[in-house]
């Protein structure tokens, strides 16, 4: 077991700095196979990905490998810390499943260049399996029938509670988020959340609410939910 789980990489090897060609392989290989694994399971349950970041999660492991691979034990902590750095300092903000994702590349991608094959492919599996695993389940998803109601009234008109009666009928919970001013401060904007009733009809809500707010714009839309960016 401690064989299966120990360094390809002797200490000739780190004492030298040079890798074979066999051992430089193996590794390249593993850590193409890996980076392919992390990105499918990434775009599996992610119907938004870009294909850009697939490659470019596909990619990642390889590059961090050979980076790795190529520097003697002195420098490899320098290394690493480029590495991450390089994650940290990117030109373009992604969510944190995004960031999550590319930080299991790079770990990966050190993992194996520093010989430590079956530690990677079994950081990997599990890692992989348990991201498939939350994303199946209804873990921070909204509820159904949860929406944004964003409705424009004039500034004339005195809109606390004005909508309340309409919400009770057809919703079983409501309140407000936001309210801003629009159009030069003639029009104010509010935002509410609303969870309908089963059964109701959308249409016939908005309907009755266009008849208070003088048939200005309503918006309604999914849940919004916020984007954690890292």
């Amino acid at each position: 077991m401690d064989k299966i789980f120990g360094s390809i990489l002797d200490q000739a090897t780190y004492e030298s700095a040079r890798v074979d060609l066999k051992t430089f392989l193996i590794c390249t290989g593993v850590a193409i196979a890996l980076g392919i694994i992390i990105a499918l399971s990434y775009a599996a349950k992610n119907n938004n990905c870009s294909r850009n970041f697939i490659v470019s999660i596909a990619t990642l492991p390889v590059v961090v490998e050979v980076v790795i691979l190529l520097v003697n034990s002195l420098t490899t902590g320098i290394a690493i810390a480029g590495l991450f750095n390089l994650v940290r300092y990117r030109s373009i903000p992604g969510n944190s499943r995004e960031i999550t994702n590319v930080f299991m590349a790079t770990v990966a991608g050190v993992t194996v260049g520093t010989g430590y094959i079956a530690y990677a492919v079994l950081f990997s599996i599990i890692v992989v399996i348990t991201n498939l695993i939350v994303s199946c389940t209804s873990l921070g998803k909204a509820p159904e029938r949860l929406k944004t109601l964003r409705i424009t009234v004039p500034e004339s008109l005195d809109f606390e509670g004005i909508f309340d009666d309409i919400f009770e009928k057809y919703t079983t919970m409501h309140e407000v988020d936001r309210i801003k001013t629009t159009n030069m401060g003639s029009l104010y904007q509010i935002s509410y959340t609303v969870k309908l009733k089963s059964g109701v009809s959308e249409k016939e809500m908005i309907d009755e609410i266009r008849v208070r707010n003088g048939n200005l714009d309503i918006v309604s839309s999914r849940q919004e939910q916020n984007v954690n960016l890292l």
